[in-house]
């Protein structure tokens, strides 16, 4: 596994873990009292704020505490705000968030998001103690494209390689965005021209995504359209 990841690099990465539940479920909706809602707006989503502290609150902390004892934080290096359906711990090396929202199509439902960003360097995503805090909990990760590209160069790209190649594209007619298979690698790739977005099978600790998406990224070597994605 390549050593020498540019920290831009690793600066652009976002992991992305998703759950939810039914919003009668959470602590604060008191059957009777409160009504759920039937559609997802500002004050709906205020009203799911409220109703989510307890669990967002407990969810936090906890975390906050897992990450300073495993990392050996000190106080000036790591801090913790929440303000209504969201909490962001905010560390030395890296930022996490987590984000809780109704469902536009099922509004009596709930989505978390927790994001881990702004991460300093690969050390601390090969770190076993860092993995052990974020186990099997990310199924996405996406690169953010800085300059942007245009979806049918990365297409014209991949399909201009020698056809005994590893990579290979599919794409709707208007080439919104493409689909590119990588061999041995698991992950869903999707261009979208603002990124490089993996969806995987199932969830994992950091490092494991990373190793996916560098392996992604030796792929497109053989490609200078594509290697310039990735500096």
């Amino acid at each position: 596994m390549p050593e020498d990841v540019p920290a831009s690099v690793i600066a652009d990465l976002r992991f992305v873990g998703r759950s939810g539940g039914a919003v009668k479920a959470l602590g604060g909706f008191r059957k009777g009292r409160h009504t759920l809602p039937d559609a997802a707006n500002a004050t709906t989503n205020a009203f799911l704020g409220r109703l989510c502290e307890g669990e967002l609150t407990e969810q936090a902390e906890q975390l906050f505490q897992s990450v300073r004892a495993a990392l050996g934080y000190k106080r000036k290096e790591i801090a913790l705000t929440t303000s209504g359906p969201q909490a962001v711990l905010s560390a030395r090396d890296f930022t996490f968030e987590i984000f809780y929202t109704l469902n536009p199509a099922s509004p009596e439902s709930y989505a978390i998001t927790q994001t881990l960003l702004d991460v300093k360097g690969v050390d601390l995503l090969r770190r076993e103690e860092f993995n052990a805090v974020f186990a099997s909990l990310f199924t996405e990760l996406s690169f953010t494209l800085k300059k942007g590209v245009r979806v049918e160069a990365v297409i014209d790209a991949i399909e201009g390689l020698d056809h005994e190649t590893t990579l290979r594209v599919d794409y709707p007619s208007d080439c919104s965005e493409c689909q590119i298979s990588v061999e041995e690698v698991e992950a869903r790739v999707r261009c979208t021209g603002a990124s490089i977005d993996m969806v995987f099978p199932r969830a994992g600790a950091p490092r494991e995504l990373l190793n996916e998406f560098l392996a992604v990224r030796s792929a497109f070597q053989l490609s200078k359209t594509l290697a310039g994605l990735m500096e």
